[in-house]
């Protein structure tokens, strides 16, 4: 077995780390301030168990939806403290606002003054512990690719900028036709005889294969990856690695090979998964549209002066099995916001209003989308609905694209809480292999998880 492997974490293995210390070392730090200070309103006892059971449920769900657990976050010390600073004001907030789960209010005021800063202490102080331990290099994953040498920029730029703690030491070419060593001189080429002792010298942790000429791994090298393997070495196809660590399909390197990701979640055909889905979509379009009733006079009143045009605005999309809808929004843009035909939306488009901005960061333009919920024609998760001369257009250059529409467009998806509004081609091409993971992957606990990223991005107001 291999004997110089670092030790690393997976990405699944930090998430879980980061969600198991803050309960504990919350837990640990009332515990202490209870011993010093006599505090006595969260107590740890076998009698008050399910306090601590709410407690943790409640870091966890909070840290959630102020970004605790994004690695990219968790490693930046700056954007963490911020995110910590959230999450313990809202926890104490919500457990001092719930005293059925919770302990009753304390009538001295100092309590909740200790309880929080219990909280915000044993918070600060492990992700600091975090930040500058097992965030740092002692942790990295190393990995070394065997690929075609035009791929190397954009395979190691698509690993590492997806997770800071994966590191690509080197790459063995793949590809016959192509000697040269002088494309990408930052990552190490590493001849064929020289694989093994890399390996070792380096403490690779893991082989990564990428390459789609066949005819570049040779009996030689072939031989040598059984010998790796054999060795407790980790040899894994970069589509799997590339999925796992961006949580999106890398439909750029499987060509037309679609029956590669056949078949998709089971949740697509699972009747109760759907029923209980449709239960919560019908449930929340109908609180959506009690909230929107209340925001339309804000709403009018703005557009009075802001947009001075119709409230309401409708546009055609294409919806499951590519039928064709009209989608409902609260109007962001000037009228006539295309009279030189459909353009895609930018990140600073002159057409959107000042007051529209504010909708569109807000997510409040989006409200009147419950309507469509509610008829079936959008789910409150999944990809979000395309015009059809874009999805013509996309279409021609992307064969997947068109796959999304096999289950209900949402009013937000994986795509819109992982990436930033999709203003050419190539952004569209992103978008798609996440709406495509989501469609792959699709659950309960995924769109949990969309709903919490949601939250964070209407919270931070980061609508587009």
């Amino acid at each position: 077995m291999n004997k110089y492997k670092d030790i690393h974490f997976e990405v699944s293995e930090r998430k879980i780390l980061l969600r198991l210390f803050d309960v504990i070392s919350v837990l640990v730090s009332l515990y202490l301030v209870g011993i010093v200070f006599k505090f006595n309103y969260f107590n740890i006892s076998t009698t008050n168990f399910y306090w601590t059971i709410v407690l943790g449920l409640y870091l966890n769900f909070i840290g959630s939806v102020f970004e605790m657990y994004n690695l990219q976050v968790a490693s930046n010390q700056f954007q963490v403290i911020k995110s910590i600073i959230l999450t313990s004001s809202t926890t104490v907030l919500m457990y001092l606002l719930t005293p059925i789960f919770t302990p009753i209010l304390p009538t001295n005021r100092i309590q909740i003054f200790f309880f929080f800063i219990a909280i915000f202490v044993a918070l600060f102080t492990w992700r600091m512990i975090y930040v500058r331990f097992f965030a740092s290099n002692r942790f990295l994953k190393k990995v070394i690719l065997i690929c075609d040498k035009e791929q190397v920029k954009e395979l190691v730029d698509g690993l590492e900028n997806a997770d800071p703690h994966y590191r690509v030491m080197g790459f063995v070419n793949s590809d016959s036709t192509n000697l040269k060593s002088d494309l990408y001189p930052k990552i190490k080429s590493v001849d064929i005889n020289d694989l093994e002792v890399f390996v070792k010298k380096n403490s690779i942790s893991e082989i990564v294969i990428a390459s789609q000429k066949t005819d570049g791994i040779t009996v030689k090298l072939y031989n040598q990856l059984i010998h790796l393997l054999e060795n407790g070495y980790i040899i894994r196809e970069y589509t799997q690695v590339y999925e796992n660590i961006t949580q999106r399909i890398p439909v750029q390197y499987v060509s037309r090979d679609f029956y590669r990701y056949f078949p998709f979640s089971r949740s697509n055909q699972n009747h109760l998964y759907l029923i209980i889905v449709r239960f919560l979509e019908i449930l929340i379009s109908l609180i959506g549209l009690a909230v929107g009733l209340l925001l339309i006079p804000v709403v009018a009143l703005g557009n009075l002066f802001g947009n001075k045009g119709p409230l309401f605005y409708t546009q055609e999309r294409v919806g499951k099995n590519g039928k064709v809808f009209n989608i409902v929004k609260f109007r962001t843009m000037v009228k006539n916001a295309e009279s030189g035909g459909a353009v895609f939306a930018t990140t600073n488009d002159s057409r959107i209003t000042p007051f529209g901005k504010i909708m569109r960061k807000s997510r409040i333009d989006e409200f009147p989308q419950f309507i469509n919920i509610l008829k079936g024609e959008m789910a409150v998760i999944g990809p979000r609905p395309e015009r059809p001369v874009f999805v013509n257009e996309i279409a021609e250059v992307m064969p997947f694209y068109e796959t999304r529409h096999v289950i209900k467009p949402g009013l937000t998806g994986w795509a819109q809480v992982n990436y930033s509004y999709g203003e050419t081609i190539e952004d569209s091409l992103i978008k798609l292999q996440y709406d495509l993971y989501y469609i792959k992957h699709r659950s309960l606990f995924l769109d949990f998880s969309i709903m919490f990223k949601t939250l964070s991005t209407v919270l931070f107001y980061r609508g587009q």
